[in-house]
């Protein structure tokens, strides 16, 4: 084993994931400490350019293949795998997304290390991660190799990019004939009557509002506000709005100027998709709501006692 932290880079469309560069600046961290490197494995087809990026990293090893030009779960597993068995890292951190998700449980049998999901901190012998929507923090205790799949927004993104110019070197792609899982689209949301990733202003409801005869309230206070309304993932399997109008990390990515979220409890899948908006407002009346641990301001009022008075008063 050695005492190298290994990062599993994320890109899609070309471009480097924001949880890429949280994770290496962390893992930078982590490395300093156990007196080891910081290393990236960067994974696709015709994407080598990505690698001068990561300035964190001390080296990136990169794998090029045809089958590596979309994500592929079972291809990405397979030589995930190969790279860290022969790697030896005394840690492994992928993003807790949908991709990481897809990679890391494999990945803990495979290598037989074990897997602390949803981590939002990590020290040299402890990770920390979030239960139950982020209601509760559980410290595990790590005393040899493990993988642990990091939350966005855990960490800064800017400490990730800080740094020279990392080695790459370049790696050969494990056998991946024979696979049974094929990449065959992707399909993408279509354009709804608003882009909410466009939007300065947005008002975004939870399973707070309660009923889809609520939401009228909300788009009159999104109205007087100039933005639009937008919505975690409860209101869209509920079929109230249409998935165009979701944030999070099976939704939309949004930076708007003010991000008010009212009756959303911050589960980390949408945190994911609003955590870099300029100002963030809560409304919950749960206190103990994991939404306002990355809210700026924050009030337990009641959302029905005070959308109509703001309402009324703007």
């Amino acid at each position: 084993m050695s005492n190298n932290v290994l990062v599993i880079a994320e890109h899609f469309k070309g471009a480097l994931d924001d949880i890429t560069f949280e994770m290496l600046g962390k893992a930078k961290e982590l490395a300093a400490g156990y007196g080891g490197e910081a290393i990236a494995l960067l994974m696709g087809s015709g994407v080598k350019g990505l690698a001068e990026q990561m300035g964190a990293a001390d080296k990136v090893i990169y794998v090029d293949s045809p089958e590596l030009a979309e994500f592929n779960p079972e291809a990405y597993g397979k030589t995930a795998s190969a790279i860290i068995k022969a790697q030896e890292p005394r840690a492994v951190l992928v993003g807790n997304t949908s991709m990481g998700m897809d990679l890391a449980a494999g990945l803990s049998v495979d290598l037989d290390m074990p897997l602390v999901a949803y981590a939002s901190d990590l020290s040299g012998d402890a990770v920390v991660s979030q239960l139950y929507g982020g209601k509760m923090n559980v410290e595990s205790a790590v005393s040899g190799p493990y993988i642990a799949a990091v939350l966005a927004g855990a960490f800064p993104a800017d400490a990730g990019k800080e740094g020279g110019a990392p080695s790459v070197e370049e790696a050969a792609a494990p056998d991946l004939s024979g696979l049974k899982v094929k990449f065959k689209q992707l399909i993408e949301p279509e354009g709804g009557d608003v882009d909410i990733t466009a939007q300065d202003i947005l008002v975004s409801v939870g399973r707070g509002i309660q009923n889809e005869d609520n939401l009228p309230m909300m788009e009159e206070l999104a109205a007087k506000l100039g933005g639009a309304v937008s919505c975690s993932r409860p209101i869209v399997d509920n079929k109230w709005l249409s998935k165009t109008r979701q944030v999070g990390k099976s939704g939309l990515k949004v930076k708007p100027k003010i991000y008010l979220a009212f009756g959303i409890s911050g589960a980390p899948e949408h945190i994911e998709g609003m955590k870099d908006a300029d100002l963030i407002i809560a409304v919950n009346t749960d206190a103990n709501a994991p939404i306002f641990d990355y809210a700026h301001y924050g009030t337990t009022e009641d959302l029905f006692d005070l959308v109509p008075a703001l309402t009324e008063k703007l």
